[in-house]
């Protein structure tokens, strides 16, 4: 999602609710720290003596309260999903949810570090601490490749293909560059050599004694350069894999040839030229969307494991 003007609302609420979080949690952990500020915030009383008596941050009634409104973000973040499957039901528009998916999840940062009060844990909060930071993190990698790659795409791929079309497309460019090849073979014409044509003369054109050489040549570039490297998924070690290898091994064959055929080489590196916006492409598109690879399954167990860890806590609390 693009972060534009409609996030403002959304940023400046949730750096209040997240000032009013650390406030909370200071006046209930401790509260003359505060005092000597110049501050003084009393508090309910079913919030229990302050500071708390339990050593245990996460669980104190503040910290129970800021755990459990973490684990309803986590759920209705992971909630997106389902409901991008579901864009006809009445929920509210998709770009709404990816609002509140976005800075509702910013908002769990100081929930989740009040909860722990700063520590780690045992091996399970441990555990989701660690899973907690990874899905932070695909998610922020995630969001600055969403506002940086469409841009990047816009000026560079001037001809966007959609994506699923782009296996046929290059099938196209496969079949082109084979038609080219096989005219060149069928091609009997008299070629005039470079700098031998005069337009005004009326004399019978020079044959060109190299002309089956030059026909070679191309056919020969063609049939080991340019369709190996239009054929190919994993171009790596095609030398037209680069623009600048590319356009000069186009320029030298060139030298060697006369006018006649600077057409059909021009389309090969047309099409080269295509193959090459192609696989920016891909590779643009996976950079786009690969991160979710990581972020959905470990938001998913993240959430599951949150659960567990609750039901854990309570039943360690309660006995």
């Amino acid at each position: 999602m693009i972060i534009d003007r409609k996030h403002v609302a959304w940023g400046v609420g949730t750096a209040i609710a997240s000032g009013a979080v650390a406030l909370v949690y200071y006046a209930n952990t401790d509260p003359a720290a505060l005092e000597r500020h110049g501050l003084h915030l009393p508090l309910p009383a079913w919030l229990g003596p302050s500071p708390p008596l339990k050593a245990d941050p996460g669980s104190t009634p503040l910290g129970l309260i800021y755990g459990s409104v973490a684990l309803a973000i986590f759920i209705f973040a992971a909630l997106l999903g389902a409901r991008r499957n579901l864009p006809t039901l009445p929920f509210g528009p998709i770009k709404a949810w990816l609002r509140a998916h976005i800075w509702l999840t910013i908002f769990t940062i100081p929930l989740v570090i009040f909860h722990c009060g700063y520590l780690a844990g045992g091996a399970m909060t441990e555990i989701l601490l660690g899973l907690y930071i990874l899905v932070m993190v695909s998610g922020f990698w995630g969001l600055f490749l969403q506002n940086v790659l469409p841009r990047f795409m816009r000026a560079e791929l001037a001809r966007e293909v959609i994506f699923e079309q782009i296996p046929y497309v290059r099938t196209q460019l496969i079949a082109q560059a084979e038609k080219i090849r096989d005219d060149l073979s069928r091609k009997q014409e008299t070629l005039v050599p470079a700098g031998h044509a005069d337009a005004g003369s009326a004399t019978a054109p020079v044959v060109d004694t190299g002309a089956a050489t030059a026909r070679m040549a191309i056919k020969r570039f063609a049939d080991q350069e340019v369709l190996p490297y239009l054929a190919s998924e994993n171009v790596g070690r095609s030398n037209l894999r680069t623009q600048d290898i590319s356009d000069g091994q186009f320029r030298l064959l060139q030298l060697q040839l006369p006018d006649q055929l600077y057409g059909p080489l021009a389309e090969l590196k047309d099409l080269c030229d295509e193959k090459r916006r192609l696989d920016l492409q891909i590779r643009l598109h996976y950079w786009l969307h690969g991160w979710l690879i990581f972020h959905a399954p470990a938001s998913i167990l993240l959430v599951f494991l949150t659960i567990v860890h609750a039901i854990v806590a309570t039943l360690y609390y309660s006995s």
